[in-house]
């Protein structure tokens, strides 16, 4: 039996969130991020049949506040989480697949406002876990440039 080799990927790679209605959204991938994190620029907690929600909007392209994406998810987890800058917020955990390069798996995100950031996600150390190294000289390894995915990842 043949061992699966790791998948190689840059510092940036296209990814998609489907079910978030995400065909694609460009990620940096942070080794020094234990969990990934999603740009929304609101989140508002609400309940749901007896259990704690989350109604959240985002804008899915970098430099474009016109296409917004709106979800709501169970709330998994609401954590204490410290930015690159030291400074440390509560933050809403959902949990929803993650589609990279025809594999798909379920990971933890976080929901924090990412609008004056220069990527509307961050990819962390955890979803990488699962078979996946990185290349921090490169970017796009799987496809697409810095503008376009090669093509929708759903």
């Amino acid at each position: 039996m043949a061992i699966k080799q790791p998948e190689i990927i840059g510092w940036r790679e296209w990814v998609a969130l489907p079910e978030l209605g995400i065909s694609h959204i460009k990620a940096k991938v942070d080794t020094g991020a234990k969990t990934s994190a999603l740009h929304a620029y609101y989140v508002t907690p609400f309940e749901k049949d007896g259990k704690p929600w989350v109604r959240f909007g985002l804008h899915p392209l970098q430099k474009d506040s016109l296409t917004c994406i709106e979800c709501e998810e169970p709330v998994k987890d609401i954590r204490p989480v410290t930015d690159s800058g030291g400074h440390c917020e509560e933050r809403v955990v959902i949990e929803t697949r993650l589609s990279i390069n025809g594999v798909s798996m379920p990971i933890e995100i976080t929901l924090t406002d990412r609008e004056n950031m220069r990527f509307r996600m961050l990819l962390g150390r955890s979803a990488l876990r699962r078979g996946f190294l990185v290349d921090s000289g490169k970017s796009f390894l799987l496809g697409g440039n810095k503008d376009q995915p090669l093509m929708p990842s759903m």
